[in-house]
């Protein structure tokens, strides 16, 4: 019984050790992998949809609180004002979720560009919603707070041939954007006034 009990503690105190060098890894590791996420996954759709601004959104950044979830938010500057916000949202594809970036401008809230970041979908066909600039295309100069739908749903979006599930996903995160732009809209703008300076 004795034995049993110097195995139990033994067990114990290598457990818990090693805990903490897992902890300690990840801690140590957090940074580094939450930048190689920005700059390798969500920094090229960034610059593609704020091509001609003038300064480096991937540096030019800021966090704020979002009902229960903190978000990025990625600040644009055209014609030497900052008056551009991009940010992900998340919305259901045919193999998972499916990440996009919007930009807005905040003047006219209209989105200067849509980007899918990450997704599951099927090659040559769902992933078409991250390479056709036809269909991102479709989402630029309208006003964010609009319903986007596919129009198989009765909505003004054109669905990529084959991929009516891919486009689904991809017009639901631009609305979920569009919700999140109408709950932060004045402290997103106020923001970015004390950002000029």
């Amino acid at each position: 019984m004795r034995d049993l009990f110097k195995l139990f503690i033994a067990v114990v105190i290598f457990s818990a050790f090693s805990g903490g060098v897992l902890a300690t890894v990840r801690n140590a590791t957090q940074d580094r992998i939450e930048y190689q996420q920005l700059v390798f996954v969500k920094g090229p759709a960034i610059n593609l949809i704020m091509d001609g601004c003038t300064n480096d959104p991937l540096q030019d950044r800021f966090k704020m609180k979002d009902q229960d979830k903190e978000r990025d938010f990625f600040v644009g500057e055209f014609d030497g004002k900052k008056n551009v916000v991009a940010f992900e949202t998340y919305g259901k594809g045919f193999g998972g979720d499916i990440g996009v970036i919007t930009a807005i401008d905040v003047d006219t809230d209209k989105i200067i560009g849509v980007a899918v970041t990450t997704h599951s979908e099927t090659p040559g066909v769902g992933s078409k919603a991250k390479t056709d600039p036809g269909f991102r295309d479709q989402f630029t100069d309208q006003v964010v707070t609009d319903i986007f739908k596919v129009k198989p749903d009765g909505g003004q979006i054109d669905a990529i041939s084959g991929a009516t599930v891919s486009s689904r996903g991809v017009a639901a995160a631009v609305a979920q954007s569009g919700e999140i732009y109408k709950r932060l809209k004045d402290d997103l703008k106020n923001k970015l006034k004390a950002s000029q300076g």
